[in-house]
């Protein structure tokens, strides 16, 4: 690596944040490739791989046995998505063909192995498509429509699209808000799917939905028939990723125990009920933000794979058949592996000590095989801070703990100084409904690397905790969220472990909320960070996405009936509060959470008089994609810390 600085052979103690790191600002921003969406047909493993050194670009990979991983589709083709703005499901793979909706145009197009060219199948100006499934007795494909091409807000459907069919597809079902996951049954004659309205978000409340395949003469998908709500019609329960076995079963995940899990549906009875499916502790699931998530697969002979989360930590375990006991499946995978013909399995492994990479392999052994790594570039394990797991209590609540991870400076060169206590970034994660992960993070290991603690919280309101602490944020955003980062805080201040007067908070999105009321309403932090972040939830509620127009009733309370509550906590109105520093960096594209708000953050905050950074990056949406902008984001920040902490920055 040619810009690694010079390390000496033994380590040396040296000012927190000045350390020599290996975490370079190439190896974040432009050597490192994002994995997601591993999927498999026979032997054949496909994954979607995003390059920052391309403008972001997503790339459909291809990998076998004999050949080995090359891109599936014509150069420079950018698979993506932007239903619900945050995308997903934006390929379909079956045996000899693929299906992909271009982020460029959105169209979607068939890619058949036998041919050179791709086929077109669906879109034009306005239209969106996402969650692709293909018919198990056609070409045809199904998928979530978005459709912005009149004012007001975007209308959905569940359609059908065929090679040189209606451009628009044919509808099969509309009238809900959303749609999501649809599913052939084996046979073909039957399709499931999941539906839900305004104000509910997925993890609030949705419906688990089923319909008769209507074929016209040539087997074309024309239609459904007896469409009818399986569950989910009288109680608020939340269900997701509905999955047909090969034998006909239907399962889905529902959280009505308290926690997602996995159930089996009785569709065949007049009067469906649901039943437990044998499944290990843990939350089996996660918020469907994003479409295409995988968190049990079935498998032959009545067996099933799944991904739980207990504590703050996700273990795969994997039950052969219906006579076996589940066992731990020995990798560290984002989402569930799929299976493989052969007996195998390929996965995105996402371990804390190593960066990720698409793997191929079995249960016992783990991975054995690497398909793709995200960086050519390799991290010595002894420079990798790897997570502790800590609870605390959270504040006026007899006996509850709350989550997260505590990652101690770490590098095999540089030492804390003696009578020095190292600063810290507290992490806050977005959603608000995401949670802190155990996977290598170079977010987290950039600093670690630097000399800083990072402490990411699993706050009230994350996933992996089940339904009640979910729950805790309702009506409570900018409460609850911003008390658990406190306590988490106060907790390891009270260890020792970490410098009280150094201590940044940083987060993104819904997360880069809680900073700056965090801020606002407690001294403990020096500093603080806020990646696109609301400031203005009147805003929000009036200017947003259609996913999330309502998103705040729950959060916050129904628009504009709670306008108050919504001064009260929108950080531009307690901005004159805030005293620490605070850098904003926002995307000039973002259509979640627009410029303006950051804009008149700043504006706010200069009249208080508090020192204020504004970084705008052209061409940048919610969440930050381009090389440029990672590296410009990452260096910002550190300078900005350099202010605050005093020190001189390394790299």
């Amino acid at each position: 690596m040619n810009n690694t600085p010079p390390f000496s052979s033994s380590v040396q103690p040296m000012p927190c944040g000045t350390w020599p790191s290996p975490v370079t600002p190439d190896l974040v921003a432009g050597k490192t490739l994002s994995f997601s969406e591993v999927r498999a047909v026979e032997n054949t493993v496909f994954w979607l791989e995003r390059r920052p050194a391309e403008a972001g670009r997503s790339v459909l990979m291809r990998w076998t046995q004999a050949e080995g991983a090359s891109e599936a589709l014509a150069p420079d083709t950018d698979v993506a998505t932007r239903v619900h703005e945050y995308g997903g499901g934006a390929y379909a793979v079956k045996s000899g063909s693929i299906a992909y909706s271009d982020k460029r145009t959105g169209n979607v197009w068939l890619r058949r192995e036998s041919e050179t060219e791709a086929v077109f199948m669906a879109g034009e100006a306005g239209l969106r498509f996402a969650d692709l499934r293909f018919d198990v007795n056609s070409e045809a494909v199904l998928a979530v429509r978005e459709d912005h091409q009149k004012a007001g807000e975007a209308k959905t459907a569940l359609v059908a699209l065929h090679v040189q069919g209606n451009k628009a597809g044919v509808v099969l079902k509309a009238g809900a808000d959303f749609y999501a996951a649809p599913a052939f049954s084996p046979d073909g004659k039957w399709v499931t799917w999941v539906e839900w309205d305004h104000p509910n978000m997925p993890w609030d409340a949705t419906r688990l939905c089923l319909a008769r395949v209507q074929r016209n003469a040539s087997g074309e998908i024309c239609g459904i028939a007896d469409a009818r709500v399986l569950a989910g019609e009288q109680t608020s329960e939340s269900l997701i990723e509905p999955r047909w076995a090969s034998d006909g079963r239907l399962l889905v995940l529902s959280d009505r125990s308290g926690s997602w899990t996995v159930w089996n549906v009785h569709w065949q009875e007049n009067n469906p009920t649901l039943s437990r499916y044998p499944a290990p502790e843990g939350e089996i699931g996660q918020p469907a933000w994003v479409f295409g998530q995988s968190s049990y697969q079935l498998l032959k002979n009545e067996g099933c794979l799944v991904l739980a989360v207990t504590q703050g930590q996700a273990t795969c375990w994997i039950k052969p058949d219906r006579d076996s006991d589940y066992r731990i499946f020995h990798a560290k995978p984002d989402q569930c592996p799929v299976p493989l013909a052969d007996g195998r399995f390929a996965w995105l492994q996402a371990p804390p000590d190593a960066l990720p990479s698409v793997v191929v392999g079995m249960p016992e052994n783990g991975a054995e095989i690497i398909l793709q790594r995200s960086s050519t570039e390799r991290l010595d394990a002894a420079d990798i801070s790897i997570p502790e797991s800590i609870r605390f209590s959270v504040d006026g609540e007899n006996g509850l703990c709350g989550h997260a991870f505590f990652y101690p400076p770490t590098n095999q060169h540089a030492s804390v100084p003696k009578g020095e206590l190292p600063p810290m970034v507290v992490q806050v994660h977005g959603g608000p409904t995401a949670r802190a992960q155990e996977g290598l993070s170079f977010k987290i290991q950039w600093w670690t690397s630097r000399g800083f603690a990072v402490l990411d919280v699993n706050y009230g309101g994350s996933t992996g905790f089940g339904r009640a602490w979910r729950n805790r944020l309702k009506g409570q955003w900018g409460v609850v969220d911003v008390a658990d980062c406190l306590s988490a805080c106060r907790a390891v201040v009270e260890s020792g472990r970490v410098d009280p007067n150094r201590i940044a908070i940083r987060g993104s999105s819904a997360g880069g909320m809680t900073v700056l009321v965090a801020l606002a309403v407690s001294d403990i932090f020096a500093a603080g960070v806020s990646l696109y972040g609301v400031t203005d939830l009147r805003a929000l509620a009036q200017e947003t996405h259609k996913f999330e127009a309502r998103y705040l009733d729950g959060l916050i309370g129904p628009w504009p009936e709670a306008e108050a509550l919504y001064l009260q906590r929108s950080p531009i109105f307690v901005a004159d509060q805030i005293r620490a520093p605070v850098l904003l960096l926002q995307g000039m594209d973002d259509k979640v959470v627009p410029p303006e708000q950051a804009y008149s953050m700043a504006d706010a905050l200069k009249a208080a008089g508090t020192p204020v950074t504004l970084r705008e990056f052209e061409g940048e949406g919610h969440g930050f994609r381009k090389e440029a902008t990672i590296r410009a984001a990452f260096a910002e920040e550190l300078a900005f810390y350099a202010r605050v902490f005093g020190f001189a920055t390394q790299n």
